[in-house]
């Protein structure tokens, strides 16, 4: 019985524990972009300081890199944007979109306007 117990505590304790492959919370149920798909970036900004992700459905952003942004959430969400990084040399990191707060960047350059209203769904906060 002894022996069934350690197993079972050793299995248990071995697990993963990542918030990989889960549904994390909603920061928003709205959200603003350039079209009804949200593939078309509407700015660029570059981080003004560092910004360490706390969980999954966040990406990480080191100060000076260049950020696409292709939507700005609404209502309780509204200082977070979703994006991806782009690093100093096209290609050097893996194309991840996640969400960021806007107060770790600065407007660069505007591509095309957010006037496009889009209702979020589970999978803009899934975690893969």
């Amino acid at each position: 019985m002894h022996c069934k117990l350690w197993l079972a505590l050793s299995v248990w304790l071995l697990m993963p524990t990542s918030e990989a492959g889960r549904q994390m919370p909603k920061l928003s149920d709205k959200k603003l972009c350039a079209d009804s798909e949200c593939s078309h970036p509407i700015l660029i900004a570059r981080a003004v300081q560092d910004y360490y992700p706390g969980d999954c459905r966040f990406i990480p952003i080191r100060q000076g890199q260049l950020i696409y942004v292709y939507a700005m959430l609404k209502d309780r969400g509204n200082l977070f944007w979703a994006g991806s990084v782009q690093d100093s040399y096209y290609g050097q990191q893996e194309a991840r979109i996640g969400h960021f707060p806007s107060s770790v960047v600065e407007e660069n350059h505007p591509l095309m306007p957010a006037s496009t209203e889009v209702k979020t769904t589970k999978w803009d906060f899934y975690c893969n």
